[in-house]
């Protein structure tokens, strides 16, 4: 089975969150003029959508969370080479994320955190093997 992966997440600037991501490689659908959600997609089956307060507040019939103090989801990526999990974590400082440290080489993992503008926990990582 094949199956797309989609991930909701509340951003406070959604032109800027999408330039962030964008930044990072994903690439923008069109948008609804007034709307208050993006989608972007990475490769063919994973796809981000970024929403304001109000299109997520009515999406999950939840208020935003305070990514300051709690977590929401953590979302990891894998890419094909370790100096790419690097050179991504980078990227993210660079357009406005803030990195969580060095990376962690875990033997059969390594991998590199970031918060997103909004405080969103990401990973970047590379599988031995």
């Amino acid at each position: 089975m094949s199956a797309a992966t989609f991930v909701n997440l509340p951003v406070a600037d959604l032109d800027r969150a999408v330039e962030f991501f964008t930044a990072l490689g994903f690439t923008a659908g069109p948008r609804q003029a007034g709307a208050g959600s993006a989608q972007l997609s990475l490769g063919d089956t994973v796809n981000l959508i970024l929403h304001d307060a109000a299109a997520f507040a009515a999406f999950a019939g939840a208020e935003v969370c305070d990514t300051a103090t709690s977590r929401e989801v953590i979302v990891g990526l894998a890419v094909d080479r370790r100096e790419r999990v690097d050179a991504l974590v980078d990227v993210a400082v660079r357009a406005g994320g803030t990195a969580l440290g060095p990376g962690q080489d875990l033997g059969f993992m390594y991998m590199r955190g970031f918060r997103d503008l909004d405080g969103h926990q990401w990973s970047f990582l590379h599988l031995a093997g």
